[in-house]
């Protein structure tokens, strides 16, 4: 049966989150996100089965096919990249990890406005500057977090954060301490910015030793990705 390793998995994972914490000294409860981009809704139903609720996905498009075909009390977040012109569904998920840009905000904080809903939202920071990544950049985000206050239609519930692909362990300690410095700042303006996304199937015990609430994993419980349609 596909994914019947995944209770297994789930446990090893666990403990070691359970030791991350203990090295990290931060004493956060620690959230896995679940990714099933490219994988089914079959991924999704042995989530829940194994007690996972969120459940992470990429794209707007696949992850409204899933919804429609998952019935389960899933947290849904939106961890890829958010194009304006789908702002509109943000409303669909739980959480949206990706607002890079204040344009993106914008548009979202428009969507939430118009459902008398203010949509929960984490802002992505850009700490080292990598030019193939969107965010903001550190220096930056003390304006943002400013202008943010006003919006009505979002609700600032952290900071999200990607690493370099093949970092080494100083440069994955250099971004993942940087955006918990970021999550400070918006705190200190008084956003309920506790949570802290950071961290994948391949550097998540390192994010969690500098303070994530949330890891986003994939390959560690599910295997190798399918092929993209």
């Amino acid at each position: 049966m596909r994914f019947s390793d995944l209770p297994e998995r789930l446990r090893e994972v666990r403990d070691r989150i359970d030791a991350a914490v203990q090295r990290g000294g931060h004493r956060q409860r620690v959230t896995v996100v679940a990714v099933t981009k490219t994988h089914g809704p079959e991924a999704v139903d042995a989530a829940l089965q194994a007690g996972l609720q969120d459940v992470g996905e990429n794209r707007v498009q696949e992850a409204l096919e899933k919804m429609d075909a998952v019935h389960g009390a899933v947290r849904w977040h939106l961890i890829g990249h958010l194009q304006r012109n789908k702002a509109k569904q943000v409303t669909r998920f739980d959480l949206v990890h990706s607002i890079d840009s204040p344009r993106l905000a914008d548009a979202v904080n428009q969507v939430g406005s118009q459902a008398n809903r203010p949509v929960d939202v984490l802002v992505q920071v850009n700490v080292v500057g990598e030019e193939t990544k969107g965010g903001f950049a550190l220096e930056t985000l003390q304006a943002e977090g400013e202008r943010l206050q006003g919006s009505a239609g979002l609700c600032v519930r952290g900071v999200m954060a990607m690493a370099p692909l093949d970092a080494d362990e100083d440069t994955l300690r250099r971004v993942f301490g940087g955006a918990r410095r970021a999550r400070e700042t918006l705190l200190e303006l008084g956003h309920p910015a506790t949570e802290l996304s950071m961290g994948m199937s391949n550097d998540f015990e390192v994010a969690v030793e500098e303070g994530a609430t949330l890891v986003r994993l994939g390959t560690v419980l599910f295997g190798a990705r399918e092929a993209s349609a």
